[in-house]
């Protein structure tokens, strides 16, 4: 298969527009829990899944929405597991952070490093009938930090097992700095177990299909596990809702909830020492002024927007794409809620 920009934008556009659909019916209280999104990882995702054959397996962690629409299941279907249907992907059981199709063989979980066990049985399953298919693992970087995630690299390394072991890295584990609780990096990490490690920048969806083309036929070809370190930016956060980019975002409807109860508690005789009291509001400001200066609030780190800057020139064109994209999505949702409401 060969790579086509105009293809892949279209791709990466559709992803995003279904999850900000899936956003909009979580915020109007449709879909209950957290809600993971995976906007920001739109290239990562185009560069690798449409590269995928028949027989081929995906191990999906909690962000499994776009990589399972671009593998081919019905996007209706999973609008209704996410809305708790009876008729949904997985009967309405699993929600959106546990999706399961076996007829693409892609499985999903809200555990953290879950996809490493489940991307070795893949493998090891096409590695014993014979049948050249490859397992593709979608994973954080905080992930490498479960051991069961370092089992499955190490024996998917000792096993020559077909995985492409793809970490989405962006430098976040939850609302902590991920270089606070990681030794190493996660290049090393893989490259100590003897695994082929490449770096690629995860904002390029044309940088992504290109390492994942070279990693694809290395692992058709029986060469062992690869791994691939991509960098991108969660454009939600970890989770839909993440207060200090709400507080960002809509700074006089958020910050009166947080700064009246902290002013009213610091200046409140009784309690912690003022010393402490100080610390704690310190801690605060310095997580908002952070927020303000994080990288999901930088443009260039959209990849689409990236995307976009190559197409413009071609305007009609793009303009069409954008139409007929929205257009698709907006059935999707009319057709899942129509549904949803009989």
């Amino acid at each position: 298969m060969r790579f086509d920009l105009w293809s892949s934008y279209s791709r990466m556009l559709k992803s995003r527009l279904l999850e900000e659909a899936i956003a909009r019916l979580w915020q109007d209280g449709l879909i209950s829990g957290e809600m993971h999104l995976g906007t920001g990882e739109e290239a990562i995702i185009a560069g690798i899944v449409p590269q995928l054959v028949e027989g081929d397996a995906m191990a999906l962690d909690h962000r499994g929405t776009s990589a399972l629409l671009l593998r081919g299941v019905d996007p209706v279907l999973i609008l209704h597991e996410l809305l708790g249907r009876p008729d949904g992907l997985c009967g309405g059981m699993g929600g959106h952070m546990h999706l399961f199709s076996k007829e693409y063989l892609a499985a999903s979980s809200g555990i953290v490093g879950a996809v490493g066990p489940t991307a070795t049985g893949f493998a090891m399953s096409a590695q014993v009938l014979h049948t050249q298919a490859i397992t593709v693992a979608f994973f954080g970087e905080g992930a490498l930090n479960q051991g069961m995630m370092m089992e499955a690299l190490n024996l998917a390394a000792v096993w020559k097992l077909p995985i492409l072991f793809v970490c989405k890295d962006d430098s976040w584990s939850i609302t902590t700095s991920s270089s606070s609780v990681s030794g190493g990096d996660p290049l090393s990490r893989a490259r100590s177990l003897g695994i082929q490690a490449v770096d690629v920048d995860g904002r390029q969806v044309s940088d992504v299909w290109q390492a994942a083309q070279t990693s694809i036929q290395r692992l058709r070809a029986g060469e062992g596990p690869l791994f691939l370190h991509v960098r991108c930016v969660h454009l939600e956060g970890h989770f839909l809702g993440y207060q200090l980019i709400r507080m960002v975002r809509h700074p006089l409807r958020e910050l009166p909830r947080v700064v009246i109860p902290l002013t009213t508690s610091f200046l409140h005789p009784g309690g912690a020492a003022f010393n402490e009291r100080l610390a704690g509001v310190k801690i605060i400001l310095g997580a908002v002024l952070d927020t303000l200066r994080d990288p999901r609030r930088d443009i260039s780190n959209d990849p689409l927007y990236c995307t976009r800057l190559v197409l413009q020139p071609d305007a009609r064109r793009l303009q069409e794409l954008e139409d007929q994209a929205k257009q698709e999505i907006g059935q999707v949702v009319e057709v899942a809620l129509a549904g949803a409401a009989r």
